[in-house]
């Protein structure tokens, strides 16, 4: 058997392992994780090459599913054939489907080659909550690999650049947002220095933009009241600078230890963990509320499968509790920011109609023209959707609102 007939017939098994799950378990990445480490012949390259293969199957599930039954070898060329252009998967795709056409950009074009259905590549419910997501740009930007983007936490980047060409790797600068770079290269920036001296985080380029939408003023007192890892806190205490401070909060206490690893890495002394529910006045509060994820389906594509319309409506019920709960905490005057990595409406601008309804203290800050990067902001609420495609991120929601 060539090897590329071998390697079809590892991923046609890791399949085979993993359908069983792949409509139910949320948290299939990590079973694909374990999967990997019970493969001890599996190398670094190895790993990459499935991982891609498999996460192509899940974005394009419905194309690929029936095939397993009736032609297993030609959803995998298929799979091959859609699959990112990586150096890990070069070869490979050479191997299997070389004699194919280049596959084109668009979902559209994919699905007339091969004859398939580009509405069956989302689930039906979506269209009611977010039609923009359902055609193009923002149905093959859900689609794509999603990009890796960086956050520079030091103004001067020439010593982040030249460490990244000295080991040969590609970078660019948003042109949207200073500070904010995409790695071009698929390598790991985890064991460079200007990742452990704390000159650069990995956030994604939509993350970053929630907080450059809001006019927030240097030195004040913040509260992140669902911080977890702490990609936003550590951004609002670039933007609140020295004189500022943040107090971050969870109600999943271990999510924050990540948070500290990384202020201290940064060396930010302005950043302070509450053990409890806070209950002071701050000058703005941050609700980076839990949500159903559909923004981050490019980069988690099983959360398709595996997000149902029922999830959602549980999910705004406890976004609204939330802002409710956090908005008490804000002094007059002060700055209310609510944001989610969904695409949904209903945890969206739905969530803020109904938060005002009952909140008349609170009204939408429209974001400056060019804080809005080319959205349209929502007149009623202020609220910002930050599609995929047009500065090929992660989905988003954010909307920033000023106490009376």
């Amino acid at each position: 058997m060539s090897l590329f007939g071998s390697q079809q017939k590892v991923f046609l098994r890791l399949l085979s392992v993993l359908r069983p799950h792949w409509h139910t378990d949320p948290s299939l990445p990590l079973r694909i994780q374990q999967e990997f480490a019970a493969n001890r012949s599996f190398g670094s390259r190895d790993r990459k090459l499935y991982r891609e293969l498999i996460y192509t199957t899940l974005r394009y599930l419905p194309w690929i599913e029936p095939l397993l039954d009736t032609d297993p070898a030609r959803a995998s060329t298929i799979v091959a054939w859609l699959a990112a252009d990586l150096p890990a998967t070069k070869a490979y795709r050479a191997g299997t489907c070389g004699d194919w056409p280049r596959c084109p950009a668009s979902i559209a074009s994919r699905a007339a080659h091969l004859h398939l259905d580009p509405s069956l590549l989302l689930p039906a419910w979506l269209a009611r909550h977010c039609p923009a997501a359902g055609v193009a740009p923002d149905l093959d930007a859900l689609h794509a690999r999603a990009a890796v983007w960086l956050r520079l936490q030091t103004p001067d980047p020439a010593p982040v650049l030249a460490e990244f060409a000295s080991l040969g790797w590609a970078a660019r600068p948003a042109a949207v947002l200073p500070g904010a770079l995409e790695l071009l290269s698929d390598a790991d920036i985890t064991k460079t220095n200007s990742f452990l001296s704390g000159l650069v985080e990995v956030q994604d380029l939509g993350s970053q933009l929630i907080l450059a939408s809001a006019a927030i003023a240097p030195g004040g007192r913040w509260l992140d009241a669902c911080a977890g890892a702490g990609g936003k806190a550590l951004q609002l205490a670039a933007i609140l600078g020295p004189n500022g401070h943040i107090d971050a909060y969870d109600i999943r206490a271990s999510a924050l230890k990540e948070l500290q690893i990384r202020a201290t890495r940064a060396r930010l002394n302005q950043i302070t963990i509450l053990p409890a529910t806070p209950t002071a006045l701050y000058d703005g509060v941050l609700v980076d509320a839990p949500c159903s994820g559909t923004g981050t389906w490019r980069r988690s594509p099983h959360l398709k499968w595996t997000t149902t319309p029922a999830q959602v409506t549980a999910a705004a019920e406890q976004q609204l509790a939330l802002l409710t709960q956090y908005a008490a905490l804000v002094r007059p005057g002060g700055q209310l920011i609510y944001a989610t990595c969904s695409l949904s409406h209903f945890e969206n601008e739905d969530v803020i109609r109904a938060f005002l309804a009952a909140n008349s203290s609170f009204v939408p800050e429209l974001p400056a023209s060019d804080r809005a990067f080319g959205f349209t902001a929502d007149a009623a609420t202020g609220g910002l959707t930050i599609l995929p495609a047009r500065h090929n991120t992660d989905g988003f929601f954010v909307a920033t609102l000023r106490r009376q």
